[in-house]
Formats: C-alpha cells, sequence, structure tokens
C-alpha cells in the first residue's frame, strides 16, 4: 500500500484523515477518543513543504487505565504507510522533559495545523512552559550537529582528495564517540583508539583503525556503540554514492533543517516559546531549500556559512542568557501528570 500524498498547494488534511488509509485513527483501540491533540508533522508543519512533500501526522493519546494501574503498557502508535506517529501521554511526557526536537514540535503549531485538539490537549499546550529547560541547549544542538555533520560528510565526498577525506569521516566518527560517552558518563571498561594509518581495504590508500581493550563490558551497549560508530561510515558513504541532481535536493534541505533547528532553539531559549509553524522565515527557509545558497560545485557559498556562524553564536549568547531553568521542576510536572491520568482513568475528557 502506497503512502497517500496530496500535491495541491493546499491539501485538505481533515478530509484526508477521514479516508480509509486513516482507519486506524478510528479502530486502533489505544487512539480513537483517546486521541488528545493531532497535527501536522514534518515539512507541513514548518511552512516548508513543496508539491512534492509527503504528509505527517503526529499526535497525543492517553494511555489506557490498565496502562497507568495494570499490566498492559502503550508507548506509541506508528503507521509506516501514512507516517503517523502517535504517542501515548506518558511517553511524550518523558520526551517533552528532555526537548526533545521531534516531540517538542506538536506543542508549537499554528491553530489551524491541528486536526484534532480536546479539552486536554490544549491544557498540554498551555503547560509548554513545564517542560522547557536549558535542556534544549544539547537537545536542538545535537540534532544541529548531527545535520550540519551529514551536510559536511556529503560536501567533503565530492570536493576533498582521499586522504583529506578519511580525516574529515575521523573526525566525525570523534563526534559521535563523543556524543555516546556524554549519554554514558561512567564509562569504566576499558579504552578505545581512532586513528588513521595506511589501508589494508582494497581501493582506499588511508584508512581509519580502531584499537580497543574492554573489559566485563554489557553486550548491548558495546553493539550499540559500533553501531553508532559505523553508521558515520555507512552514512557518508552512501551519500557519497549519489546522483548529483537529486541529491542535492537532499543537501539543501540538511541545510534548511540545520537554520531552522537553530531558530527553533533560540525561540526556545531566548523567548521561552516553541514555534513551528515558521510564519516570519520562510522566505529564508525556502530560499535554502530551494538551491539558493548552493554553488555550480555543490558546496555552499560563504554567505550561507557567514548565516550559519551568526546562529551559532545567537545560540551561544541566549544559552548564556536564558532565564530557563537547568531542569524542569518535577514536582509540578507530577502534579500535571497525575492529574491528566486521573481524567484518562475517569473517562473525564
Amino acid at each position: 500500500m502506497s503512502k497517500p500524498n496530496i500535491t495541491t498547494n493546499t491539501p485538505n488534511f481533515t478530509h484526508l484523515m477521514s479516508t480509509p488509509a486513516y482507519d486506524f485513527l478510528r479502530t486502533d483501540p489505544h487512539l480513537g477518543d483517546r486521541i488528545i491533540l493531532l497535527g501536522l508533522g514534518g515539512s507541513h508543519a514548518y511552512g516548508t513543504n513543496n508539491e512534492n512533500s509527503d504528509i505527517d501526522f503526529r499526535g497525543i493519546a492517553l494511555n489506557q487505565p490498565s496502562d497507568i494501574l495494570g499490566l498492559t503498557e502503550f508507548e506509541q502508535f506508528e503507521d509506516r504507510v501514512t507516517d503517523t506517529v502517535i504517542y501515548s501521554f506518558n511517553k511524550i511526557i518523558k520526551l517533552l522533559l528532555e526537548c526533545n526536537p521531534n516531540t517538542c514540535e506538536i506543542l508549537g503549531l499554528d491553530d489551524d495545523q491541528y486536526l484534532i485538539k480536546t479539552k486536554l490537549g490544549q491544557e498540554i499546550i498551555d503547560h509548554t512552559e513545564l517542560f522547557l529547560s536549558k535542556r534544549a541547549i544539547k537537545s536542538f544542538g545535537g540534532y544541529a550537529s548531527a545535520q550540519l555533520r551529514r551536510l559536511q560528510n556529503a560536501l567533503a565526498r565530492d570536493s576533498m582528495p582521499m586522504a583529506e577525506r578519511e580525516h574529515h569521516i575521523l573526525k566525525s566518527v570523534q563526534n559521535a564517540l563523543y556524543d555516546f560517552n556524554l549519554k554514558h558518563a561512567n564509562f569504566e571498561y576499558g579504552s578505545m583508539k581512532l586513528y588513521i594509518d595506511q589501508a589494508v581495504t582494497p581501493g582506499l590508500d588511508t584508512e581509519i583503525f580502531i584499537d580497543t581493550n574492554y573489559t566485563h563490558y554489557p553486550l548491548r551497549n558495546y553493539e550499540t556503540l559500533f553501531s553508532t560508530l559505523t553508521n558515520v561510515i555507512r552514512e557518508y558513504d552512501r551519500i557519497g554514492k549519489r546522483n548529483k541532481k537529486k541529491d542535492d535536493n537532499h543537501l539543501n534541505k540538511h541545510a534548511m533543517h540545520l537554520i531552522r533547528l537553530f531558530m527553533m532553539a533560540i525561540d526556545i531559549l531566548d523567548k521561552g516559546i516553541i514555534k513551528t509553524h515558521r510564519a516570519d522565515d520562510l522566505e529564508l527557509l525556502l530560499k535554502i531549500r530551494n538551491g539558493g545558497f548552493q554553488k555550480d560545485d555543490h558546496t555552499f557559498t560563504t554567505e550561507f556559512y557567514d548565516m550559519l556562524a551568526h546562529y551559532e553564536s545567537e545560540l551561544e549568547r541566549v544559552s548564556k542568557t536564558t532565564s530557563l531553568p537547568d531542569n524542569p521542576d518535577m514536582d509540578k510536572v507530577g502534579e500535571f501528570v497525575e492529574y491528566v491520568n486521573r481524567k484518562a482513568i475517569e473517562g473525564d475528557y
């Protein structure tokens, strides 16, 4: 079954969600009248969509009483055909507390971008400030760094000599290792050394090698660690073997989302608001997406990198001046979660 796609400039989302492809919204036992928020996701949410943009829905559904009091569990529902993701209330609270960019977005839509918004859904939006903290510096900064690495890797593959490219990949792998270690601060299982030496892989002059010395290291963590590192190389090679015209669209999209992430992070830290629909920034964002800052050799103009440096500087500035707390007030969050879950149990929604 192919994903529904509406190519008009003003798609009728309400009509779309009533079609058979979206019957799960009404028939799945975790959804139905338990959905308290359902809105647009992706480019239609940001306002950066074009005629080829897919349609994504994102939402929140109340946990069932048995999820809260009994033995059943529900974290999220995902329909890949329609690219619809609906989080349970308890799950999305955890993600919002970490200022997860992909889930924060649902609280910052314009009113007409919500397809379902119940009274409880509106109350979550009204309590947005409960979830905002300086954690946004790392969460949005981390997503922006990942987006920048994708962009740099793709450009490096085309414009750098082989030996220089391998050094570039090494830096990206080291950045990924650094991010991994941030999440596993008490790393006491041994050591890892990454370095470049004469290649043993056919087709390469030099390549990255790894020396490890681990003792009593959990196997699951080991697998996650090496997946993290090898995925950087795999993604780099995949982007490198590309159709220039087709993938230039992806490069420009990466560049646009990089700037958009900085814009959203600055709004959160400086103004204490989540602004998903970038109505005031669309001219700039669409110029990036449409290749307005890309040169004939597929790299980007100095103007783009000056703009990137400006937003990086602004994020650093507001990170120092923000009035947001270091962490959310968990007592207030707990009271709100209990209030909502009590209504979910009593059927008062």
